[in-house]
């Protein structure tokens, strides 16, 4: 927290340790003939259609927030697709939630069903976000270590 005084930080924000992989991100960033998708970024510029449907969206002045739930139109779409692909069957008005990305979605979640002291298992090494979104929600990280040997999956002792 070089940038930031710690004492205008919350207790649960002090408790949060750096991002590791944040720190490494920002080191090889500086390396020009490495390619890194350690923050699941794609190594390659959007394709050209993609960026051309963002500018047409955007000339069609769609321009003002969605439903925190996203477009119903894409929520209808992935049910659909959801049920040709796994037979599975979800209301994509009341069942599906669109985020931007899987950290606030973890972060959304965690929020939403974890209580203030609250014990929450975390598989580790796991993604690196899950322990400072159990902090974040008053949630007491329970860390259970995973090994290599054991192909990450927790053995019975």
């Amino acid at each position: 927290m070089d940038t930031l005084k710690r004492d205008v930080l919350s207790q649960r924000v002090q408790k949060v340790k750096p991002s590791g992989i944040r720190k490494f991100f920002d080191i090889i960033n500086t390396m020009p003939d490495v390619i890194s998708l350690g923050v699941g970024e794609p190594d390659f510029v959007t394709p050209e259609h993609i960026r051309q449907a963002g500018i047409r969206s955007i000339e069609l002045g769609h321009t003002r927030y969605t439903s925190n739930y996203g477009i119903l139109a894409l929520r209808e779409e992935i049910a659909a697709m959801l049920q040709r692909r796994y037979g599975l069957s979800y209301d994509p008005k009341s069942e599906i939630l669109v985020t931007v990305g899987v950290s606030e979605g973890v972060d959304l979640a965690m929020r939403t069903i974890v209580d203030p002291g609250d014990e929450v298992i975390s598989l580790d090494p796991g993604y690196v976000a899950y322990e400072a979104d159990i902090i974040f929600a008053g949630g007491v990280v329970v860390p259970v270590p995973t090994y290599a040997k054991d192909d990450f999956d927790r053995q019975s002792e």
